[in-house]
């Protein structure tokens, strides 16, 4: 959540625009894809999930779990079953029962969400226990992680990771290679307050360093030490960002934080730049944004985006999916907002409609609701009928605690 983007090349692209009134949610231009797989019966949503199956299914669990709702035992099933037998997750294994091999892309991100989906539902220490291990043991040396072992370290998938060792059960400040601590590699990543005090996703090719919103988004909450399945509200605070010659973890997540608040100050919302075309609403950093700044300084600190979502991201949410809901969910838990009135929309039934229905729900038309989505998806035979594949943005997914991408370039 932060966390953040998960696939490496993201589908179910969603392109945003913006009208003179409120944002619209347009269709991508460009021709779609046949599905490439059938989608098995335990996972949530109807979109290829090639490049986000685990993430989308990780988020859904933790969102459920954080209203009280108990995912169907084959959603759980699915996800759990997606591991590799060293612990590590892929995006999304069309054949589970098949033994993972050097083909097999595992990826950080994919696996430590998992870890937070499963943890959220209980059951799962040994799945869980196999997935640190494996995250342990591709920690870079300057204690953080890139999207795949050996890459280089990204604020976005330390982060990720990082709530992956708080939801197991552990302390991420002790978890250390080479002595370095997930801390320290997000605050060589953290800019000075002369450049406004974000982080960056990497640094470039030359070592410098540039001031993306979704890695900001993700290391604010890093730097507490949490994730999506704890992260909650803070105490209330002003965030500003304060300059220091040797900046600890806590003053670069409240740095960050400043860096967050201003860039939604006007209008309410992060924006987003695809290429050719103009600067557009992001509502999967929002929805991030208000994680990070309600965590860091109280709920109050995120009323203004968290606002506007309620009041434009409901058709976001629904071209999305599954992970579109469970970041509102998130964003709405972190603020003591109620997810099942949420401008007007109930964002627990409309996730739980998404995939099988859970064993609890919050009404007899809410599981009915579930049920009809599960049989459509049987009768349909697993095939959704749009698939669009994103190379590097991905705004359908929430492209933060919604993604991080596998080598993405930061974004601006």
């Amino acid at each position: 959540m932060y966390v953040r983007r998960s696939a490496a090349a993201l589908a179910a692209v969603t392109v945003i625009g913006t009208a003179s009134a409120a944002p619209a949610v347009a269709a991508d231009p460009s021709p779609s894809a046949s599905p490439s797989v059938a989608l098995p019966a335990g996972l949530y949503g109807t979109g290829d999930p090639t490049y986000d199956g685990v993430w989308r299914q990780s988020l859904a669990l933790v969102a459920q779990s954080r209203v009280g709702i108990q995912p169907a035992v084959k959603a759980i099933d699915w996800l759990a079953g997606q591991q590799c037998a060293d612990g590590a997750f892929a995006a999304f294994r069309a054949e589970p029962a098949k033994a993972c091999d050097a083909r097999t892309m595992v990826d950080t991100n994919s696996t430590a969400a998992a870890v937070q989906g499963l943890a959220s539902v209980g059951g799962h220490e040994k799945e869980i226990g196999k997935a640190v291990t494996w995250l342990k043991s591709v920690q870079n040396k300057d204690g953080g992680w890139g999207y795949t072992p050996g890459g280089a370290s990204d604020a976005n998938s330390t982060s990720v990771v990082i709530g992956a060792l708080d939801a197991a059960g552990g302390d991420p400040a002790e978890v250390r290679k080479d002595g370095k601590s997930p801390s320290d590699a997000l605050v060589k990543l953290a800019l000075p307050c002369a450049d406004g005090g974000a982080f960056a996703y990497q640094p470039d090719k030359k070592g410098k360093l540039a001031a993306n919103a979704d890695a900001t988004a993700a290391a604010v909450v890093g730097t507490l030490g949490t994730g999506m399945l704890s992260v909650k509200a803070g105490e209330k605070k002003d965030v500003a960002c304060a300059g220091a010659s040797d900046l600890t973890a806590e003053q670069a997540g409240a740095n960050g934080a400043a860096y967050l608040a201003k860039a939604v100050e006007k209008d309410g919302y992060l924006k987003s730049a695809l290429a050719g075309a103009e600067d557009q609403p992001d509502y999967g950093n929002t929805a991030d944004a208000v994680v990070a700044l309600a965590a860091e300084a109280g709920a109050a600190a995120a009323q203004k985006p968290l606002n506007w979502l309620e009041k434009n991201a409901a058709q976001w949410a629904a071209q999305s999916g599954p992970a579109a809901y469970a970041q509102l969910i998130l964003a709405a838990e972190a603020t003591g907002t109620d997810p099942r009135a949420f401008g007007g929309t109930d964002l627990v039934k409309q996730l739980n409609a998404q995939g099988p229905a859970p064993r609890t729900a919050t009404s007899e038309s809410e599981s009915e609701s579930a049920k009809a989505s599960e049989e459509k998806q049987d009768d349909d035979g697993g095939v959704s009928l749009t698939w669009i594949i994103g190379v590097g943005l991905v705004g359908g997914i929430g492209i933060g605690f919604l993604l991080s991408t596998r080598k993405k370039n930061p974004r601006p």
